[in-house]
């Protein structure tokens, strides 16, 4: 009903399951999908990972996911953004940031429920095995790369990494664009978590 009566959405259907979810985006290719992550047959993370993987195989753009949580630190939603989500709302989230968040997400950009998105992957990273930090991984990137990264890992927007850097901000996108490339990321989001998991943060 909240979709319906917004002039500038239409609802695409809905899946009582991730079976069904996983099908509906084959069938119909919605521009965005709300994705529970606690799902019977199929579970949210898995129908994102197979929605994904669908959409490359057939060489078309996945639908835009957000996944939906009871709470604010589920390591599920860390995995929903490794499998490709675009971000992640709590259940509990009022309607207006709800239809916020979808229009966020269509444009391209990352959405996460109200509080530290760094918060989130810090929970997460501290269930990992304790080690150093694996610089290795930031070999395939240039100088000023690796400063974009780190920035953006750190949760500055593209001005504030322009400010810090002294470039434009036309820049700071071309670098990390770069870097999510080089890195094999599909998102800001996924820049974060790959930080935090890989301790590069301190």
């Amino acid at each position: 009903m909240l979709v319906e009566i917004q002039a500038d959405m239409e609802m695409s259907g809905e899946a009582a399951d991730g079976e069904q979810a996983v099908a509906l985006a084959a069938e119909r290719n919605p521009d965005v999908m709300l994705m529970d992550l606690r799902m019977p047959v199929l579970d949210g993370v898995a129908a994102t990972r197979r929605i994904v993987q669908q959409a490359a195989a057939s060489g078309r753009a996945a639908p835009k996911i957000i996944a939906l949580t009871t709470f604010n630190r589920d390591q599920a939603v860390v995995e929903a953004v490794h499998a490709g989500a675009s971000g992640y709302l709590l259940k509990s989230a009022e309607r207006e940031f709800v239809l916020a968040a979808i229009r966020t997400v269509y444009s391209g950009y990352s959405v996460i429920a109200p509080g530290s998105v760094q918060a989130l992957f810090q929970h997460a990273a501290r269930t990992l095995p304790s080690a150093g930090p694996d610089l290795s991984v930031l070999e395939v990137l240039s100088a000023r790369e690796r400063d974009v990264f780190l920035l953006a890992a750190k949760g500055l927007g593209n001005g504030e990494i322009a400010e810090s850097l002294f470039v434009s901000e036309a820049t700071v996108k071309t670098h990390l664009r770069s870097v999510l490339d080089r890195l094999g990321l599909g998102s800001r989001l996924q820049l974060v978590a790959f930080a935090y998991e890989r301790r590069l943060l301190g």
